[in-house]
């Protein structure tokens, strides 16, 4: 089956939509996949709100991930849970759209998003308009059918040498061919920036379990900022470095370089204090 809508779409139902202005919508998360990480929470909320921009924009452009000035994470989503996801613009234009957000599960909130901005592309150069145009409608009547995302699957990473409790790095290959370039994109195939969060938050989850004994928890990432497209088969170089390490917290910052160049960053915060 194509996988258009299926492989990477995680919105199921706009319950309520202003374009331009604020949108309300549902994903369930398939019962049989492995986790549901917090990237693809901040994932679904995102997609949320590029369908109000494509919307209000009659489907001519489209948001493609760019900065996010704060995600904080209070607590992990669950395969079979369904999550209610808003986002209100703040402003939508030909250049980009800025926008905040949330995630609730089981009446409880999991994730905010603020200050955040996608730039704007020409969407006839990632996808169908007419195709969005359709998918648009099926999410705001009756909705489309759950189950249709099937898991994350590995996204390994190759350790490199790094300071022990000071720096990690790793490379790491996008993979060739993937069920999510389906979705993302059907005519220009882009690695997720949801993904590239994902990997670095992996690599990040290394170096902690070389700090002070501890369950660490993800609490907030700030400052994320992504600068160039990734497309299949480009080798990342990844690396995560302890800025701050005191008593239950710990704050660090990562970096992505494609060859030299430095295509994203962020500044990552760790707790240990209450389960998540």
């Amino acid at each position: 089956m194509d996988g258009h809508f299926r492989a990477f779409t995680f919105v199921d139902r706009i319950t309520a939509v202003e374009p331009g202005r604020q949108i309300r919508g549902r994903y369930t998360i398939p019962a049989g996949v492995a986790e549901f990480p917090p990237s693809l929470v901040a994932e679904a909320i995102g997609q949320l709100a590029a369908w109000a921009a494509m919307a209000f924009l009659d489907f001519a452009s489209r948001p493609v991930a760019g900065l996010a000035g704060r995600v904080q994470v209070h607590g992990g989503a669950l395969p079979g849970q369904t999550l209610e996801l808003a986002a209100t613009l703040d402003e939508v234009g030909e250049d980009a759209v800025s926008y905040g957000g949330t995630a609730h599960a089981d009446g409880r909130l999991l994730m905010q998003l603020e200050h955040c901005v996608g730039p704007m592309v020409p969407l006839a150069d990632f996808d169908d308009p007419a195709a969005l145009r359709e998918r648009f409608a099926l999410l705001c009547g009756a909705g489309a059918m759950p189950g249709g995302f099937p898991g994350l699957g590995p996204l390994p990473l190759e350790l490199g040498e790094g300071e022990p409790g000071r720096t990690a790095r790793a490379d790491f290959t996008v993979p060739a061919a993937a069920p999510w370039f389906c979705d993302h994109f059907p005519r220009k195939p882009v690695f997720p920036g949801s993904l590239l969060l994902h990997v670095n938050l992996q690599l990040v989850a290394a170096l902690a379990a070389e700090l002070a004994p501890g369950r660490w928890n993800l609490r907030e990432v700030t400052d994320v900022k992504l600068r160039a497209f990734m497309p299949p088969g480009e080798r990342l170089h990844l690396q995560a470095r302890l800025t701050v390490l005191a008593g239950d917290t710990a704050q660090l910052v990562v970096e992505t370089r494609l060859r030299k160049r430095l295509i994203g960053g962020a500044r990552v915060a760790l707790t240990t204090e209450g389960e998540r």
